[in-house]
């Protein structure tokens, strides 16, 4: 047998636990191979809980057990580090939880917060440096850190009672599907709720950039003097949080 048809094997035996796979038939005690499934089995469910801790608490052991073992079933490692392994658990949770949307948007908000810490720093600007800025064609440019995601129940809610050790927060569903946003700050990765106006504003610099095409979004659904108010609030905001690091002039 070639090494990479071994290794091949090997690897097979590992993600789907055949027991007529070519590996095993080709030795004569299945036991090493068991031991080293249960290791690669068990440092995945590690990874999972030490990725979600917050939804492990919010499911309880057992059930995220359940959930890991479902995942992990499913969605080998495909990455060259561990660090990426359970970026896709969310779509897990969707399929075994379909009813349970907050348990999916929980996931996603721990991806996400651990994805903006290790994100490329920023320096950040300061309002009073804009005095000269030609605002006619003015790009902002968000925060590497920057993550954001429509979400249907009071998720936000549930993470703060849960990352502050409060009574636990009642999944509900919202009336309508809102925003939320992630950005770091210094060591810090920050979560918060965007009404639709505003995540609708960050939308538009995220997929174009520019000031003037998001001022016409927001002016758009306000009204030219309250659009025009409201986006030089929301830009202000967004500097002094340090979701908008830099503005850059251009054609």
């Amino acid at each position: 047998m070639m090494l990479a048809d071994m290794q091949r094997d090997f690897q097979q035996w590992l993600v789907n636990a055949d027991d007529g796979a070519p590996l095993q038939r080709q030795l004569a005690s299945s036991l090493g191979l068991a031991a080293y499934q249960n290791n690669y089995r068990s440092q995945l469910v590690s990874v999972l809980r030490a990725s979600y801790p917050q939804l492990l608490s919010r499911m309880g052991d057992e059930a995220f057990l359940s959930a890991a073992v479902h995942h992990i079933d499913h969605h080998p490692p495909s990455s060259w580090t561990l660090d990426d392994y359970g970026m896709d658990f969310r779509q897990t949770l969707r399929v075994m939880y379909p009813h349970n949307p907050d348990l999916e948007e929980l996931a996603w908000i721990e991806w996400a917060l651990s994805e903006s810490f290790v994100a490329p720093d920023a320096t950040g600007i300061a309002i009073h440096e804009l005095g000269d800025v030609d605002w006619d064609h003015a790009r902002l440019r968000l925060t590497p850190s920057f993550r954001q995601q429509l979400i249907t129940t009071n998720v936000v809610d549930v993470w703060s009672a849960l990352q502050e050790q409060d009574e636990p927060v009642e999944a509900e569903m919202l009336d309508a599907q809102a925003g939320v946003i992630v950005w770091r700050r210094a060591f810090s990765s920050l979560l918060r709720k965007a009404d639709p106006i505003e995540h609708l504003a960050l939308l538009s610099l995220l997929y174009d950039g520019s000031f003037n095409a998001m001022c016409d979004v927001v002016v758009e659904h306000l009204g030219e003097t309250d659009g025009v108010s409201r986006a030089g609030s929301l830009l202000a905001d967004w500097i002094n949080s340090g979701i908008v690091v830099a503005v850059d002039v251009g054609d």
